[in-house]
């Protein structure tokens, strides 16, 4: 219970916060659409001062005004009364309808964070301006949340008292053993092993080179499709996504499809790599992997597989053989993968002129980019759920977060060259150039996507945010070929890693390819459970004959360097 004082000295708050508080917001959002204004990424500060203030349409704000007034006094009056439980996870504890300042402190910030939402709306901004002020308060909200903060914390409190002050230590000690490590621990780190209860897929390093080695798998059926297959990850994390653990690992399921199968594991750059280019990825990289492979194999052609940028990665190499002439690829598949960057979702906020000299001037002539400094960005689109839910749980309540494969792996960055960075914001992000035939040239040759004349399978995931849905529709009308597109339910991970066995989500078909995902959405048919299995229809037919498996790894000059997984993914990112 709290007292009568409690209460009157919350109301006085209460009331000046109702009386200065508007403008003060109005204040702040002329800083903050000036810091969020196109072109001013990468710039320097002081050029914030030759922005314009924000305008604001008169009858939206007078209606936003109101509102607010009216939803506080009505906030004031309940919690006068006994506050009514929010409908916030965050703040959805027992402990939080216990102690009712602690559920008013969440009301108001509640009520403060949809206002500020309806004032980015209430903005005269240009539309990128607005997506930068959306996120900037979004950032704000989710760092200044009740629940962040010990002193505001009834669960975090209780915890400290029935543990009588040990959470509070074992916070202290995670948050010391997070610092050191230089990242919020998303799950009991000690739990897992590459090689041991990750990547355990068995196979063999057959080939490598300053940027990759190349995995073979042993084949687990008598026979094996003709047609090899070659699995390209994105560079930006570790390959092993695709090699969790037996039970959900895209790389066993399809060996035991009967596929001849193998993968690159991108080596974390360092400063033998600083110097590394796109077009050094595009050639040394997924085209030496496709030769390789045919030679190894002895096929004509291969099918391959590229995942988010290895997507990319291998839609520039397969125009690049295109403007040679050249047809070593029988199928591709891309998955959640941008070839068209007009459909950048929330990513189009981190990207402009400015902030792309920047990291031209900073690194494109030599240098890294931090694989830290990525993941960081990539947890913070989605910061209530990848970052501060692990502050309050870590470090209020002392907690140890529970073993989770796709997390550790989500923890486990690696770094890229500078000037492959940089080469890549500017000619896909700013300028989306690979969509633009004859635009730019790589490894030599003029890139032009309608070359590729293959058999495609393009996938997408429904609430993906790195690469959204319609993002990734888009590839259907840039290259040539027989096109089939499915999407799946969920996001950019757990919508691709989903093993038919766990009867999980759901996927569409459509065998219409319209011009926008909008009227593909409308003609799809739904169907439960995983698109793996759609996939393996599909594939079959391009696999070839069956032969008998090959008894050993490699070939000729193709000898075993070292068992899977290999050196390359075990290497921990220093920069």
């Amino acid at each position: 219970m709290h007292s009568q004082a409690d209460w009157a000295q919350l109301a006085t708050q209460f009331q000046q916060n109702l009386g200065v508080g508007w403008m003060k917001a109005l204040e702040s959002f002329q800083h903050l659409g000036a810091i969020a204004a196109p072109g001013l990424a990468g710039s320097a500060p002081d050029a914030v001062d030759s922005v314009p203030a924000l305008q604001f349409e008169p009858a939206k704000l007078v209606e936003l005004q109101q509102g607010y007034l009216r939803d506080a006094a009505l906030l004031w009056n309940q919690g006068m009364q006994a506050p009514a439980p929010v409908k916030d996870k965050r703040f959805s504890g027992a402990a939080w309808s216990r102690h009712p300042l602690a559920l008013f402190s969440a009301a108001v910030y509640l009520l403060n964070t949809r206002t500020l939402m309806g004032l980015v709306e209430a903005s005269n901004a240009d539309p990128k301006t607005k997506a930068r002020l959306l996120f900037a308060v979004e950032q704000w909200a989710a760092a200044s949340a009740p629940s962040n903060f010990l002193a505001l914390n009834p669960e975090a409190q209780q915890k400290a008292i029935d543990t009588q002050g040990e959470s509070i230590a074992r916070g202290m000690h995670n948050l010391l053993a997070d610092m050191q490590q230089g990242h919020v621990s998303m799950t009991d780190e000690r739990v897992f092993e590459v090689g041991r209860n990750m990547a355990t897929s068995e196979g063999a390093v057959v080939f490598e080179n300053a940027l990759f080695q190349l995995i073979e798998y042993k084949p687990r059926t008598a026979k094996v499709f003709e047609r090899p297959f070659l699995l390209i990850p994105p560079c930006i994390n570790k390959y092993y996504i695709l090699d969790l653990q037996p039970e959900n690992s895209f790389v066993r399921h399809l060996v035991d499809q009967g596929h001849r199968v193998f993968l690159v594991s991108w080596r974390s750059a360092d400063e033998s790599l600083s110097q590394t280019t796109w077009d050094d990825y595009i050639e040394d990289g997924a085209i030496r992997a496709v030769d390789t492979v045919r030679e190894i194999t002895q096929a004509k052609d291969i099918n391959a597989l590229g995942f988010c940028v290895g997507g990319t990665i291998l839609g520039t190499a397969l125009a690049v053989l295109a403007a040679r002439k050249q047809k070593p690829v029988h199928s591709a598949t891309f998955l959640t993968a941008f070839l068209d960057f007009s459909h950048t979702g929330v990513m189009d906020v981190f990207i402009d002129e400015g902030m792309v000299k920047f990291r031209e001037m900073q690194m494109g002539r030599g240098g890294l980019m931090a694989g830290r400094d990525l993941a960081q960005t990539f947890s913070f689109l989605r910061p209530n759920d990848l970052v501060w839910n692990y502050v309050v749980g870590n470090y209020l309540k002392g907690e140890t977060p529970p073993p989770f494969d796709l997390l550790y792996w989500n923890s486990d960055s690696t770094n890229l060259p500078g000037p492959m960075y940089a080469w890549y914001l500017r000619n896909t992000y700013l300028e989306n150039n690979l969509v633009k035939p004859n635009k730019v040239s790589v490894c030599g040759e003029k890139v032009d996507l309608r070359k590729i004349d293959i058999p495609s399978y393009i996938y997408g995931s429904r609430e993906d945010h790195i690469v959204p849905i319609e993002g990734a529709y888009e590839t259907v009308n840039y290259i040539g070929g027989k096109k089939r597109f499915v999407m799946g339910a969920s996001g950019h991970i757990a919508g691709v890693i989903n093993a038919p066995a766990a009867k999980k989500r759901s996927y569409w078909t459509n065998d219409k390819l319209p011009s926008t995902h909008a009227e593909w959405v409308q003609g799809a048919k739904d169907h439960a459970g995983s698109w793996w299995p759609d996939w393996y229809a599909w594939l079959k037919p391009h696999g070839g004959k069956q032969v008998a498996a090959p008894r050993a790894y490699g070939r000729g000059k193709f000898k075993v360097i070292e068992p899977a997984p290999g050196r390359y993914v075990k290497a921990k990112a220093q920069a």
